[in-house]
């Protein structure tokens, strides 16, 4: 038996092969996009905190994971016998054949979606609620483009099933592929030569559209992105454009005005463990203190309780003589979300958006807020020159050193314009070399007057720079006291060892 090569290569100019390409594309970019979606829905749902959401949505990525697609096809198709309602749609092999795919794929798009959302750092969520962002917001400008970013190769591989699956719809008679493949060789017998053109068809299709998705994924890939440092002309021209240098604070509160902050009794645990212990702090607008303590202590759960991002099992926190935060309190309601966009909040690891360029990662939140682009931008553009790093403004965040990093993140809290500033160690995370361009930036913030609570283990950094140092030990406020008071030896001789002030 002789391979026909001259049919083999006729069937490329055969109107109905292209056709039938037409309908799988149609077919599978549908299908793929559509379950995509719909995907993605059911893996929110299933990492919901809601019973009513995550059951429903793991028992249907169980069930159509489980059903084989062929047994679906041929059930969908043959609904409108139970359903005559459906006829109108289903009665249609495109339609039905379509139905199956989606509900089939996006039971596998749901799972491929939930590894790219737990994926997303805690950080980055975190980031955006410091920033007063809301649920819906924080998912379409934070968690969203990067979880697609994780998931797309794998998606793009899905895209690829999905093309192949389609071959599938034809036992319910769709005209696709495979189907004028079957016409053609059950009146010629010339097997091996059409299936062989078939397959052609799909490689076909499945390079060219591959192709086109491999391009996207990479040019969403941050690592192939060019630095963009501006030149000593573009950042004269720039600062040309600014019409001076922004203050680092909002205006003092007056005199009698009531404390920036109060914590009343804050108790705080994590299951049986308790890290805050009753917790009372008042802190004057204006003041600086520094949180220092051994490590467990409390003191990063005591700055993150301030901030909202973990709750108050009891007592109160009370901003600026406003109610703020109460134990039991939705982190989410409209009282906690107004009182988080006055407080500004630096982490330990930075936590910037690792998909936006610097001046994006400081203009998203004044913009989400309702203020307009081009006085978000400049405002942006002044902090940054401030903090010594507008050169670098249209680079990503994996451009910069861990020192430019941090100081990106102040940029980006202050562009809030907060009454207070929050500082989760700082430094910690950053070779010694880069730390004191940190410290340098936190001490004009002082000089200007913000009220600043900073964790940290800088202690010649803390007794420099505050009104007040805080020492924790064990969930409680262990020594409250003014900096040349612990000079004096008299806040007792346990902060003095801890701080190294005792030989």
């Amino acid at each position: 038996m002789q391979f026909e090569w001259s049919y083999f290569f006729s069937l490329f100019s055969v109107s109905d092969f292209w056709e039938a390409c037409v309908t799988v594309i149609e077919l599978s970019a549908l299908g793929w996009f559509i379950g995509m979606v719909l995907g993605f829905l059911l893996a929110s749902a299933k990492l919901s905190t809601s019973r009513w959401l995550r059951i429903p949505a793991s028992i249907y990525i169980w069930f159509f994971r489980s059903v084989p697609l062929l047994v679906l096809v041929v059930f969908v198709y043959n609904l409108p016998q139970l359903f005559p309602f459906t006829r109108g749609v289903l009665s249609n092999p495109f339609y039905s054949g379509l139905f199956a795919l989606i509900v089939t794929e996006a039971a596998y798009m749901a799972e491929i979606h939930r590894g790219g959302l737990i994926s997303v750092a805690k950080g980055q969520k975190e980031a955006g609620r410091a920033l007063g962002i809301g649920l819906i917001g924080l998912q379409r400008l934070v968690v969203i483009p990067q979880a697609f970013r994780i998931s797309l190769p794998t998606l793009i591989n899905e895209y690829i099933t999905v093309v192949k699956l389609t071959s599938l719809v034809s036992v319910i008679s769709l005209t696709e592929i495979l189907t004028v493949g079957q016409r053609l060789y059950a009146t010629n017998f010339l097997v091996m030569e059409t299936l062989s053109a078939v397959a052609v068809y799909y490689v076909l299709i499945v390079t060219v559209f591959g192709w086109l998705l491999q391009r996207l994924e990479q040019y969403l890939e941050m690592n192939n992105r060019t630095p963009r440092a501006l030149d000593e002309t573009g950042l004269t021209r720039l600062r040309a454009t600014l019409t001076s240098q922004p203050s680092l604070m909002r205006s003092h509160v007056g005199p009698g005005a009531a404390p920036a902050l109060q914590l009343n009794n804050v108790h705080k645990s994590y299951g049986q463990h308790d890290v805050l212990k009753g917790i009372d702090l008042d802190v004057r607008a204006g003041q600086v203190v520094s949180i220092i303590g051994p490590s467990g202590s409390g003191k990063t759960s005591l700055i993150r309780t301030i901030n909202g991002l973990e709750s108050v099992d009891q007592g109160e926190i009370i901003l600026f003589g406003e109610n703020f935060i109460h134990a039991g309190d939705n982190p989410n309601s409209p009282q906690i979300r107004r009182g988080v966009q006055r407080i500004g909040m630096v982490f330990q690891s930075f936590n910037l958006f690792p998909h936006r360029t610097i001046i994006d990662n400081i203009t998203m939140a004044p913009r989400y807020h309702g203020q307009p682009r081009d006085e978000s931008e400049q405002r942006s553009c002044a902090l940054l020159d401030k903090v010594g790093l507008l050169a670098h403004a249209h680079k990503y965040p994996h451009q910069l050193s861990g020192g430019q990093q941090q100081r990106v993140a102040i940029a980006r809290a202050l562009a809030m314009d907060p009454q207070i500033m929050l500082f989760d160690e700082p430094t910690s995370a950053l070779d010694p070399e880069l730390v004191g361009d940190v410290l340098n930036v936190i001490r004009d913030l002082a000089k200007e007057g913000m009220t600043m609570l900073i964790v940290t283990h800088e202690m010649d950094f803390a007794m420099s720079i505050s009104d007040r140092v805080i020492f924790m030990e064990d969930g409680n406020i262990q020594v409250d006291a003014a900096p040349q008071v612990i000079r004096a030896h008299d806040a007792g001789d346990r902060v003095r060892k801890f701080m190294g002030l005792v030989h």
